[in-house]
């Protein structure tokens, strides 16, 4: 028998697992080994598999039926129902026939929406102690003899309660799963049973049928025995619980038909392809669907969709001490990696980006264009192929282009769809969601596009297609390279000329990659134009390292005695040098070499060493060209000597977070005197502490504060670093490379 481990409190009183099969021993299992229970009670018809579950240890107390137990249950009990799910509603009439309300009920089945429907039935409406749920965790075995009691460590389970669902009920579920290691998230039932009938069901079907048709061959001996690993892989499922999958099957045949029926609209066309060997089209499915794959790969967990970063909470600490020295390239810019994926999915032809940056954002990017049916190979080390569609050869995507965190690829396709001749709704993260859209969706709306935001003119933003835009002549109402663009995209679409006039000077790469592309754009002071109904033709883009990124090594060194810091082919577009410029006035030592343009763009190495800063008034004509750059700006002005201000940047307040207000209240964490301002903020210089600061879910805030670590008197620690990877992946890496040190470390949302 196997030994109990009591290394837990127990966070329900009793817990009674009707029906042992791999999920509900493997659960049982796992509680009564950590003592998450009083009492781990299993309920089986066949007293032969209670018999083994209580020789194995994985339960306390065996009984064949709920009503030998039900009226000694009450509050703080759970009752989880792990039998097959066609047999989910006769268990629901037990519990409504035998179990106070005090109980808590919870299920494991695979599909939701039945069992949703057999509760409201039964109960006359849904109950409050009744929350459903569903470990994506498993095993081609079966039974009580499979039972594992880290079967659901790492492993996501789906919680979907309703709206009447009690909250006690609810975080009793969710705790319990934690407890036995499991990842908890919860999701809308409709949303659940579709996205697992295509992730889950179908598959399995899919490896069922494969098995049944080559067992059912002539020679399958010999088909079996020449597999390979590929097709082991894919068909183990096919060894799973007959019946359970049975169940499924019916229980959710409305979800798994409508995928199933695309699938063979697919496979139909592809047998077509193969039959007159239609090669581009065979090209084109292989390659989106391998890239998409890797994509995928890339965004999630290595562990199969079990977990995601969303689910921990990544914090740095940064001990205080650094020299700040090294000869490094930053990631490629971000900007110029959206656009790229832009305009060479509308031009004709294949493109070419090297340089490309693999963060969160611009695979956002990516990933939005595949789903409009542009094939685009890559990223490889920065590599990208893309094979252009033309102005009009976009697709209507099958589901929201979900953006992520990134406003840049929200803006700018805003305008580049408004032209189109579909439906499409753009989405985002939580955090993107928050953000103020109505500043592209207004210009857009006055050219003629149908536009519906949610209130507050937050996202998501719902397009409508097949309108007919009319240039305009916008002015701009403040200073945005993203509002700019989105109008000039448009404008692509539009009869007559398109300009824009923006009352200070922004980032210029939409205006040199269109140029680039080969689509006449003309610039005159604080006008840009064109004219619509022209065509890109593909070219070839190397994308330079991203100022911004740059930016958090230039203060490095700027803050930093004896440094020296090198940062090769570094973007200098005369709209982006603001944070050069600034640290410049403020005194820093700073050289450019090796200048030289590529792809319309400058680039060059930029060195960078300590000297005294002195705090300065910021000219308001360099807050946009340095929009992005003034959080890590902010430190540097903590370690001047005199006061720095700041006014005309109100833009801040509203990026991923509030940046001024995100700053200030970290600096004066750090002991320094920070005012915020409507529109800006007063730093007085110096000695920065140590503490704990919020980064408020901003990776740049985050980075800043990084750096900050190098003057710092004692250790900084920094909330909610998660979103770093969305700009600038390998951060850590190269800021340790340079001097600082850093340590990474992961708590549970």
């Amino acid at each position: 028998m196997l030994q109990t481990s009591q290394t837990a409190q127990p966070v329900v009183n009793r817990l009674v697992v009707i029906g042992l099969g791999l999920i509900g021993s493997s659960l049982a299992l796992a509680a009564r080994n950590a003592g998450l229970a009083t009492q781990v009670v299993g309920i089986s018809r066949r007293s032969s598999t209670l018999d083994l579950a209580l020789e194995m240890g994985v339960i306390d107390r065996p009984e064949q039926s709920l009503a030998a137990i039900a009226p000694e249950l009450g509050a703080g009990d759970l009752v989880v129902i792990g039998v097959p799910t066609l047999t989910v509603p006769a268990m629901l009439k037990e519990c409504s026939e035998l179990l106070s309300d005090q109980v808590t009920i919870t299920d494991v089945a695979s599909v939701k929406g039945s069992v949703m429907a057999a509760a409201e039935e039964i109960y006359g409406r849904l109950p409050p102690q009744l929350v459903p749920g569903h470990p994506i965790a498993g095993s081609e075995k079966s039974g009580v003899t499979a039972a594992k009691a880290d079967l659901f460590k790492d492993h996501r389970v789906i919680l979907t309660p309703h709206a009447d669902s009690g909250e006690s009920h609810v975080q009793l579920v969710e705790k319990l799963w934690q407890s036995v290691g499991a990842v908890v998230s919860c999701m809308d039932i409709r949303e659940h049973d579709e996205v697992l009938a295509a992730t889950s069901h179908l598959p399995h079907f899919l490896a069922y049928s494969l098995v049944d048709t080559l067992a059912s061959m002539r020679d399958n001996r010999e088909i079996f025995r020449y597999a390979a690993g590929g097709f082991r892989d894919f068909t183990r499922i096919a060894a799973s619980d007959p019946i359970m999958w049975r169940d499924i099957a019916l229980a959710n045949r409305q979800a798994i038909l409508s995928v199933l029926d695309q699938i063979m609209d697919n496979f139909s066309e592809m047998r077509s392809a193969i039959d007159t060997g239609d090669e581009t089209y065979l090209m084109d499915v292989f390659t989106r669907a391998r890239d998409a794959r890797n994509h995928f790969g890339n965004s999630i967990d290595p562990k199969a969709l079990q977990q995601t970063m969303s689910d921990k909470i990544i914090n740095y600490k940064v001990t205080p001490g650094g020299v700040a020295q090294g000869d490094i390239r930053v990631p490629g810019d971000k900007s110029m990696s959206h656009r790229s994926i832009m305009l060479g999915s509308i031009a004709e032809g294949m493109t070419e980006v090297t340089g490309f940056l693999e963060g969160e954002d611009s695979l956002a990017t990516l990933q939005a264009f595949r789903d409009m049916g542009v094939v685009i190979e890559g990223p490889d080390q920065g590599r990208v192929v893309i094979h252009g569609v033309g102005l009009h050869g976009l697709k209507a995507p099958t589901k929201p282009l979900y953006l992520g965190n990134s406003g840049t690829s929200m803006r700018l396709l805003s305008g580049l769809l408004a032209g189109q001749s579909f439906d499409v709704e753009l989405t985002g993260d939580q955090s993107l969601t928050g953000r103020p859209m109505a500043r592209v969706a207004d210009p857009l709306a006055e050219m003629g596009a149908v536009i519906e935001t949610a209130p507050g003119g937050r996202p998501p933003m719902r397009i409508k297609g097949g309108n007919k835009l009319n240039a305009i002549n916008y002015v701009l109402p403040m200073a945005s390279a993203q509002v700019k663009s989105c109008v000039l995209l448009a404008g692509l679409y539009a009869q007559g000329e398109t300009s824009t006039i923006e009352p200070a000077p922004t980032r210029d790469h939409s205006e040199r990659m269109l140029r680039g592309f080969g689509y006449s754009v003309f610039s005159d002071g604080s006008k840009a134009s064109l004219s619509g109904g022209g065509s890109l033709t593909a070219t070839r883009i190397d994308v330079p390292a991203d100022i911004s990124s740059a930016a958090f090594f230039m203060v490095a060194a700027a803050i930093t005695p004896g440094s020296d810091i090198t940062l090769r082919h570094v973007g200098v577009n005369p709209t982006r040098i603001g944070v050069i410029n600034i640290l410049r006035q403020m005194g820093t030592s700073i050289e450019l070499s090796n200048e030289k343009e590529v792809g319309g763009e400058p680039v060059a190495d930029i060195r960078i060493r300590y000297a005294e800063l002195n705090g300065i008034v910021i000219p308001e004509d360099q807050v946009p060209l340095a929009i992005d750059e003034f959080p890590v700006l902010f430190v540097a002005a903590a370690c001047a000597k005199g006061e720095t201000v700041l006014t005309g940047a109100e833009e801040l307040r509203v990026k991923e977070s509030d940046r001024i207000q995100s700053m200030a209240d970290g600096l004066v964490t750090l002991g320094i005197d920070a005012q915020s301002t409507a529109d800006g903020i007063r730093i007085q210089g110096g000695q920065l502490g140590s503490g704990t600061v919020h980064s408020h879910d901003d990776h740049r805030i985050a980075m800043a504060f990084a750096i900050a670590g190098l003057r710092s008197a004692g250790e900084i620690e920094i909330i909610e670093c998660n979103n770093i990877a969305t700009s600038f992946p390998g951060f850590v890496d190269l800021a340790t490379a340079i001097g600082l040190t850093i340590s990474v470390e992961t708590q549970e949302s």
